[in-house]
């Protein structure tokens, strides 16, 4: 612990050193409140300074740097291109190698440039699908559209906008006429047979002919467009803005990234799990502001006056006149809920029976529940195992003292250990990382005092990250689950399992490959006597970590001691697939002492059920086909043509269905303490019996049971103890001298 805390020092020594050359290099202030010109310019400065001084692999800004923002930033803009013109191309590209110049002096044309336009092309474009959606298209046509548009020219004139427009709106329709005509189908079946009415609901019309599908479907696909236009229009030019720095610095690599205050809150409430307010999910409708969801636990769900449907017409701070928030932006409706805790909120809200109540709701701390750490037991062949899902490694950074990763899986091993398992299963599939100080501590719950993980800055010594308590909290059976997804902090566990022979890696081919280390800059703190409002944050890479064997997981990721096919098996997923990512290298390894153990038969034997498993010989062959498919981007535009293209691919795509009827008749429970609260809240239990149902259907928690099965076999269990004694002995030697 006096090593991560050291650790923590250093890096704060390197902020502080940041910070006061920051200090020192904007002597200017002005008098009065900046304007948003001279806030951009600011931020194109600051961003500047804290990249040059603390990125881990600072980049040149020169015209190969222009090119690559440029072409970064006119994607992001335009990904679809159904906006930009050609001859809008051509004069932006008078600045493709000119952004690193007006980096320097501040210079804002090119974004006022494509602001103003994107802008203006947006109104143009609202105009055009509003004339196209007016009346019936024509669908029998050979006409065919090609959906890889980062290959797509641009079109060349106003005349050919307008027809790539009427393309993407004819295949939009024709994708819902489709759709509504299986519904229709589904109604239709259930009607001749009463026995699946659970599918549908009955509906008594009859049904629909093509050309009122195709109206509908106009209909549908026209307020879609309008929802979608009327978010972008709640968009101001500071997120725009947002928008081209981003572009610029995430050449440095795809893991930095500009925060406008909106999305700093945001960010810090992802990484902790938890938030201050009502405890309220909301979306935007056209009549208003609705609450979607009450988190289970959260004030609002506790006072049971606020509902799911209800829509808020008034915000009211305490005894304050409540103001009408109608027409406001999502974002800043939220705002004003939120709030500290114990602080008043009123809400007035339309019910959905047409009432309108005010509800008072007390702010308090909400947990965002499916953030945190959960497990549960399942009796396999006469032995009981337990599972814990970890979705990231949380970590509350203003008060230590608050939930996180590491206490919850501490003390879900303890509810486990009490339970008796024999064996346990980290799943850490999807979990794309966190805090590195947690999975430090973490780490150190199942393996003895040691090195965890390596941590270099740039052009600086790696050092070692380790766990310096000797107490193995889980000394059992121990299999890691990953998949391509898996990353950061994920990796840091998988690999210092996998290095020490703790246990048994097993999922994709490798994890996701983000070998890197992020630090979160807080800009206010950079300018003396800040006028210009809030600034943001930047989150920049400022060092990368190592395994204990030296070797990085940049790029390469983890690799599975046992490879289950999954659907990305032939495709590039992953680090390696970002085009700024980092490169992959090497350092001397730590010193370490891993188990004297072997898997060869554990990993022998799932290869062998694997390769004889259908529902896995299945995942290869839909694997390949996916594969295959790729990059075959036309599709017919011709209703006959369009549905014999459908039919082809549900007649390729039935064989794979199988995939999903698996099931592997094993029972998952809930621990008793959970069983208690459960019996309490609907809610929790609806989840839980929900991911229960998911784990029955998982074919890799059936095989990854089936090697944790094996591993507790008398001989396999007898050698991984004869290694932990082992190594226990050598280390006692190696004290002695």
């Amino acid at each position: 612990m006096k090593n991560i805390i050291e650790f923590m020092k250093r890096n704060y020594r390197i902020l502080l050193v940041v910070g006061i050359l920051a200090a020192g290099l904007w002597s200017f202030i002005p008098s009065q409140k900046a304007s948003g010109d001279e806030k951009d310019k600011m931020l194109i400065e600051l961003l500047s300074f804290v990249l040059e001084k603390g990125h881990f692999s600072p980049i040149e800004l020169n015209d190969n740097f222009s090119k690559k923002a440029y072409a970064s930033y006119i994607e992001s803009l335009d990904p679809t291109k159904r906006y930009f013109i050609q001859s809008d191309i051509n004069e932006f590209q008078k600045y493709e190698t000119s952004i690193d110049d007006m980096i320097r002096n501040k210079d804002l044309s090119f974004f006022d440039l494509t602001y103003k336009r994107l802008m203006q092309r947006m109104k143009e474009s609202k105009v055009i699908y509003t004339s196209i959606l007016s009346k019936p298209l024509n669908l029998n046509d050979e006409e065919t559209i090609n959906v890889d548009y980062e290959k797509l020219p641009y079109a060349a004139t106003m005349k050919d906008l307008d027809q790539r427009w009427r393309k993407q709106l004819e295949f939009a329709v024709l994708s819902d006429i489709t759709d509504k005509e299986d519904i229709q189908k589904a109604v239709e079946t259930d009607k001749e047979n009463p026995e699946a009415s659970d599918k549908k609901e009955t509906v008594k019309s009859e049904p629909k002919t093509f050309e009122e599908l195709e109206a509908k479907a106009r209909k549908t696909t026209e307020s879609n467009l309008n929802n979608n236009f009327s978010f972008i229009a709640e968009l101001t030019r500071e997120d725009w803005f947002s928008i081209y720095i981003n572009a610029i610095v995430t050449q440095y690599d795809p893991h930095t990234y500009y925060f406008s205050p909106e999305d700093k809150e945001k960010f810090d409430v992802s990484m902790s799990g938890k938030f201050e307010g009502i405890g309220a999910r909301l979306q935007k409708k056209n009549e208003g502001i609705e609450v979607s969801e009450l988190i289970s636990g959260g004030p609002a769900w506790r006072g049971k006056m606020l509902e799911q449907g209800d829509v808020i017409i008034k915000v009211g701070q305490g005894n304050e006149e409540p103001i009408d928030i109608s027409g406001m932006r999502l974002d800043d409706v939220i705002k004003k809920i939120k709030g500290p805790k114990g602080t008043l909120v009123k809400l007035t809200v339309k019910k959905v029976d047409g009432s309108v109540k005010v509800i008072p709701i007390m702010r308090d701390e909400v947990e965002t529940e499916e953030t945190f750490a959960k497990s549960t037991v399942v009796n396999k062949d006469g032995k009981l195992f337990g599972v814990i899902y970890l979705p990231k490694f949380y970590q509350s950074f203003e008060n230590k003292s608050q939930r996180d990763a590491f206490k919850d899986v501490a003390q879900e091993v303890e509810r486990l250990k009490a339970m008796n398992v024999q064996g346990i299963v980290m799943d850490l599939r999807d979990n794309g990382g966190g805090s590195l100080e947690t999975v430090v501590k973490m780490t150190g719950l199942f393996i003895d005092k040691g090195p965890v993980v390596q941590v270099k800055p740039a052009n600086g010594k790696a050092q070692v990250l380790p766990d310096n308590d000797p107490k193995v909290q889980w000394d059992g059976p121990l299999v890691v689950m990953i998949n391509n997804y898996s990353a950061s902090a994920s990796e840091i566990f998988a690999a210092a399992i996998q290095d020490y022979k703790r246990g048994i890696i097993i999922g994709s081919k490798q994890s996701y490959g983000k070998g890197t280390v992020q630090n979160v800059f807080e800009l206010n703190e950079f300018v003396r006597g800040n006028q210009y409002g809030d600034l943001g944050a930047l989150k920049t890479t400022t060092q990368k970590f190592y395994r204990v064997n030296g070797g990085s997981t940049q790029l390469e990721g983890v690799k599975s001691d046992i490879v289950m096919p999954d659907r990305f098996s032939f495709m590039e997923t992953g680090e390696k697939d970002e085009k700024s990512a980092l490169p992959w290298d090497k350092i001397e390894p730590a010193v370490y002492s891993p188990l004297n153990v072997s898997f060869d038969k554990v990993i022998a034997n799932s290869k062998s059920r694997i390769a004889a498993n259908e529902s896995f010989n299945l995942i290869t062959e839909n694997a390949k086909w996916i594969n295959d498919r790729k990059e075959d981007n036309t599709i017919s535009l011709n209703y006959s043509s369009y549905k014999k293209e459908l039919a082809e691919i549900e007649a390729q795509t039935k064989k794979f269905k199988a995939i999903e009827k698996f099931k592997n008749n094993l029972v998952f429970t809930s621990l008793p303490y959970e069983l208690e609260l459960m019996a309490k809240d609907e809610l929790l239990k609806e989840k839980r019996d929900r991911w229960h149902a998911e784990l029955v259907k998982d074919v890799y928690m059936t095989e990854t049971l089936n090697v944790l099965n094996d591993l507790t076999s008398k001989d396999i269990n007898t050698t991984i103890v004869k290694g932990q004694k082992a190594k226990k002995v050598k280390e006692k030697k190696l004290a002695s001298k």
